[in-house]
């Protein structure tokens, strides 16, 4: 089993890895619109979704795989209304090989949070 963290300070705070490899599958937790890197979030939820879906591209890159290896992705929005703006993102990223996905509405950890992702995918053979 190899574990990846971000330097996130909620991996510390909190208690988790942002991926976990195990047996060639990678399950990525779920991954806001923070850039990590200034600790800063934007408000508008297309460059929040760009932005988790960087980290969750980070995170697979250092286990050997890419966004074309995610099967499932799991999209969570405290306002459903904004995932439309999403949808240009999630199509850009995810390209033509596109992974099983389900969108659902729930209360996020922080008001400025407006999108969460979390992801499963599998090791390409050979790694």
């Amino acid at each position: 089993m190899r574990r990846v963290t971000t330097n996130s300070p909620f991996e510390t705070r909190i208690g988790y890895s942002r991926a976990v490899a195990c047996d060639g599958w990678i399950f990525v937790a779920g991954t806001t619109g923070y850039d990590y890197a200034t600790m800063e979030m934007p408000q508008d939820v297309a460059q929040q979704c760009r932005n988790a879906l960087a980290t969750i591209e980070g995170a697979l890159a250092e286990l050997g795989a890419s966004l074309r290896d995610v099967v499932r992705v799991t999209y969570v929005l405290p306002d459903p209304d904004d995932w439309p703006a999403c949808w240009p993102v999630t199509r850009a990223a995810f390209g033509d090989a596109p992974p099983a996905a389900t969108m659902m509405s729930a209360r996020l950890q922080a008001p400025e949070m407006r999108i969460e992702i979390e992801v499963t995918a599998r090791q390409p053979s050979g790694r």
